[in-house]
């Protein structure tokens, strides 16, 4: 499945999280943030656990996993 389906998928799951003034509704979407800062440290995790478990195998499969995801926090700026 492509990623822009899917983060279209999560957006309309979790729901706005960007504030818009009216503080009712900029309560809900805090709360929809919250969720998704979750989200996206649960998925880092997952993506961490691939970089630390293969990224010095010597399978080629498994170790062009763990180096791409390596690489991915590279790229963000997440440092090991």
């Amino acid at each position: 499945m492509e990623s822009g389906i899917i983060r279209e998928i999560v957006k309309k799951l979790v729901g706005p999280i960007d504030p818009v003034g009216e503080t009712n509704e900029d309560n809900r979407r805090f709360e929809n943030l919250k969720t998704m800062t979750e989200l996206v440290d649960l998925l880092l995790t997952d993506i961490d656990y691939v970089t630390l478990e293969n990224a010095h195998r010597v399978e080629y499969s498994m170790k062009r996993a763990g180096e791409f995801a390596s690489k991915f926090f590279d790229q963000i700026g997440i440092v090991e």
